[in-house]
């Protein structure tokens, strides 16, 4: 991971702008980008490819993929909701397409109108679709688990379903697995228990999770699931965006705080802190009355905090010195 003990993926400038009223124009979501970019951020999930009359916000996402490529040592990824979107996705030239299903069946009729066996066989015509254009071999295709906790129609989702769709990505292809608590219902010990299951099925294909704070616990998940072996994270700067399914409250983990939290465990995530702030302070700055949430912004770190960041980077350093 590049000396990263952590991979933080921005989610922001999709799961958070989607959510809001105001309209970003293109230079402000450049803005944003290249300054957590900036801070160490190594991968921003910069839009999602969808009929711009179904989310207006996102009908500039080509242009920015674009834009975000000339950042260097970005990797530049996308949401993508079907194949037609992913065509659009590998055309403009993203490092990794980000495909969502739903792993609750009730979930997954009310918001696609497919069936959970449907929308995998989405994901390996995506994955066939790759396959048959080779300049489009280096794109990396990962999906999404989402309700992976619970949902709001059905209640209580099963390990085993979560486990039966992981299995069934993995076999057709999948670069990347991410866990999503798409609502907000997941609390530590379930965590334990589905990324447990979830580790185990994946192998080689690496694991990552995304959870919302909708209900307060959504460091605590990251705790519990970092306990069991995960190693890759999305949250949203400032939280911003809303969880749709739970009016007032909190959406995506905040990534400040996250980033926050890892360092203050010990946790490399090769992000600074202080310029991730300078990003998020820009971030609301084109904000207009959305809420942001989040912690260590308010609070400032505490007297003695050093990053494990900072501190790997002054060993690295001491190290090379007594080389020479």
């Amino acid at each position: 991971m590049n000396e990263r003990d952590v991979w933080i993926r921005e989610v922001g400038t999709r799961d958070g702008l989607q959510s809001i009223a105001t309209i970003f124009p293109t230079a402000a979501k450049l803005d944003w980008i290249e300054r957590e970019a900036a801070a160490g951020v190594p991968e921003i999930e910069v839009g999602s490819f969808v009929p711009p009359k179904l989310l207006p916000q996102m009908a500039d996402t080509a242009e920015v993929v674009a834009a975000a490529q000339r950042i260097d040592g970005l990797r530049v990824s996308a949401l993508v909701p079907n194949l037609r979107g992913a065509q659009n996705a590998f055309a403009a030239g993203v490092d990794q397409v980000n495909y969502v299903l739903s792993v609750s069946e009730a979930h997954s009729q009310a918001n696609v109108r497919k069936s959970v066996a449907e929308a995998i066989d989405d994901f390996g015509d995506i994955v066939a679709y790759r396959a048959a254009h080779p300049e489009y071999a280096h794109i990396r295709i990962a999906s999404g688990l989402a309700t992976a906790f619970g949902c709001t129609i059905a209640g209580p989702v099963a390990v085993a379903d979560v486990v039966a769709a992981g299995e069934k990505l993995v076999a057709l292809g999948a670069d990347e697995l991410v866990v999503a608590d798409t609502v907000g219902y997941g609390n530590p010990a379930q965590c334990r228990d589905i990324f447990r299951a979830v580790l185990a099925l994946a192998g080689e294909v690496p694991v990552g999770a995304h959870f919302h704070d909708t209900r307060g616990l959504g460091l605590a998940n990251v705790d519990a699931a970092l306990e069991v072996g995960v190693r890759r994270f999305d949250a949203s700067l400032g939280g911003l965006g809303g969880c749709p399914y739970a009016p007032g409250a909190s959406g995506n983990i905040v990534t400040d705080d996250l980033v926050f939290m890892l360092e203050a465990m010990g946790l490399s995530t090769g992000v600074d802190l202080d310029r991730l702030l300078e990003a998020r302070a820009l971030m609301e700055s084109y904000l207009d009355g959305e809420a942001t949430h989040g912690a260590i912004v308010t609070a400032g770190a505490p007297k003695g905090f050093v990053a494990a960041s900072a501190a790997n980077q002054g060993s690295a350093r001491a190290a090379h010195a007594a080389d020479r």
